[in-house]
């Protein structure tokens, strides 16, 4: 079959690789009809290679076809279209039993020190091959899988794998009925979280980012924006949003790669270029997130407000003001998110009325080979990017 492998920074390629096979009596194979670009894999991209192996197949937001499934498998049947969430869960569990899918201890990376396994990301999720490929090996396929009806395009559909139940998580975790919300970053995840923030029943809501094409999308929505300049601009434009005091709620959306961390970029930047037996343990004990965008919520955030993390980051020292964090009395919800928690809510919006317009958000649709050239044009924001799907 061919997949999207990883060579090195900035370097991805369409190769032909084994077909995958059943393995565990609970695994499933589908054939990949749509997968999902997401700005986790751009990190892999740019600055997260270290923890990656040349060869690796990426990409962790697939749906498709099932094209056969184990014996441990009763809910599935060949031909069923089903999304495949980006964490590998059990349904059993303690954690997955309170809803903590992505900390599902059955498949805990625990020699890294992480939670469940992920597809497509990294040695640190369990080196599982990601989805952005023409078939995909689906472990725990007796829980994971979500069966969606024939007929309407991916596009409505394939967002259930990630995008909508992060945003979805990111604003759940921030209470927001009745509150004043801020969104910072509106790449797809953002988009959603403003959308979900208003549609929760959030007073009002404000989206900020740096690319007119964004900014415009969101406008669309009714979402009032910002244009970032620097972080105190921006958090001083919220306060006098919100009668001086901050919104209550702010969601970041960006993550470790923000714009307007000129020293962190260098860091992450050198972290890319050495060897990774040097860079794996320094990224993994050192603060080289870019931290623009988390210091931006800390600063606008209402005291006695909530900061809601979406956005990844993944530096093991990262400096945070504490001082002020406590003296403000700040709310701190974040993590990977809990897809299966959230997709009897979500799913429903799904309908023909299209409340949260997941159809508007996928601007790019690209053959799989072509691959590279989404990467490059996501990474870059070219074209007015928000949303690249690959099609095998």
């Amino acid at each position: 079959m061919k997949a999207v492998t990883w060579h090195g920074r900035r370097d991805v390629r369409v190769e032909t690789v084994p077909d995958p096979v059943l393995v565990e009596p609970t695994d499933a194979i589908i054939r990949v009809t749509s997968t999902g670009i997401c700005g986790s894999d751009l990190h892999l991209y740019e600055v997260l290679g270290m923890f990656l192996d040349e060869g690796d197949i990426l990409g962790h937001e697939p749906m498709g076809i099932v094209e056969e499934v184990g014996s441990g498998v009763t809910d599935l049947q060949p031909g069923d279209r089903v999304v495949v969430p980006f964490g590998i869960a059990c349904g059993d569990c303690f954690m997955c039993g309170r809803g903590l899918q992505s900390q599902c201890e059955t498949t805990q990376v625990r020699e890294q020190g992480k939670g469940a396994a992920l597809f497509g990301y990294t040695r640190l999720y369990g080196s599982i091959p990601g989805g952005q490929a023409e078939y995909l090996r689906v472990p725990m396929a007796h829980y994971g899988p979500i069966k969606v009806p024939e007929g309407p395009p991916d596009e409505r559909y394939v967002m259930l794998s990630d995008v909508l139940p992060t945003a979805w998580q990111a604003v759940r975790y921030g209470d927001v009925e009745g509150c004043s919300v801020a969104v910072l970053g509106l790449g797809p995840i953002g988009q959603m979280c403003a959308r979900i923030a208003g549609h929760l029943g959030a007073e009002s809501v404000h989206a900020i980012d740096l690319v007119p094409e964004r900014l415009s999308l969101a406008e669309r929505w009714g979402i009032g924006t910002l244009t970032w300049t620097n972080g105190d601009d921006v958090a001083a434009a919220l306060r006098d949003l919100t009668e001086g005091r901050g919104p209550d709620v702010v969601i970041d959306a960006v993550g470790l790669e923000a714009h307007g961390s000129a020293p962190e970029q260098v860091l992450q930047t050198l972290g890319g270029l050495l060897p990774d037996a040097l860079a794996d343990p320094i990224t993994q004990a050192a603060g080289i997130d870019r931290l623009a965008a988390l210091n931006t919520a800390i600063e606008a955030v209402r005291r006695g407000g909530t900061i809601s993390l979406s956005g990844v980051y993944g530096g093991g020292a990262d400096p945070l003001p504490l001082g002020t964090m406590f003296d403000k009395q700040i709310q701190l919800r974040m993590g990977q998110a809990n897809v299966r928690r959230w997709v009897d809510e979500i799913l429903p919006l799904l309908d023909d009325d299209d409340p949260l317009g997941v159809h508007d958000l996928v601007t790019h649709t690209l053959p799989l080979d072509d691959a590279p050239l989404a990467y490059e044009l996501f990474q870059k924001k070219r074209d007015g990017a928000v949303k690249v799907l690959l099609q095998p």
